[in-house]
């Protein structure tokens, strides 16, 4: 008898707008720069089997947390890659056990005024 598959729920941030302190360029090291992120977490949905009710905030990943660890990501100083500041989100994320899969986008829209933004993706899962 194989084992079920478990439930997936999509935890989600959506075009979190920060001002962050990222690039090898001189003129991005002078002051910090907007970027834009996006977060997306695949989380398993099994709390609610377990007897936690199901209005309860400690069977849910929670997005505020995303948010606050996003920021304080952002605040830890200058980052040279964009792919670096995707990773240690993804990284932060993977640290919750329900969190299988991350995925973190960042964009500098501001970067070029012929493009609506440059960036990157990084997913990242639990091994």
């Amino acid at each position: 008898m194989s084992s079920p598959t478990p439930r997936i729920r999509k935890v989600f941030v959506r075009g979190l707008e920060l001002q962050a302190r990222l690039g090898v360029y001189a003129h991005e090291k002078v002051g910090p720069q907007r970027i834009r992120m996006h977060i997306e977490l695949d989380v398993v949905d099994e709390s609610a089997a377990i007897g936690i009710g199901p209005d309860n905030l400690e069977r849910v990943v929670d997005y505020g947390h995303l948010v606050h660890a996003a920021r304080a990501a952002v605040a830890e100083g200058h980052v040279l890659l964009v792919e670096t500041l995707a990773e240690t989100v993804a990284e932060i994320a993977l640290r919750d056990a329900r969190v299988l899969h991350a995925r973190v986008s960042i964009e500098k829209p501001d970067a070029f005024a012929d493009a609506e933004s440059v960036g990157v993706t990084v997913e990242r899962e639990r091994v």
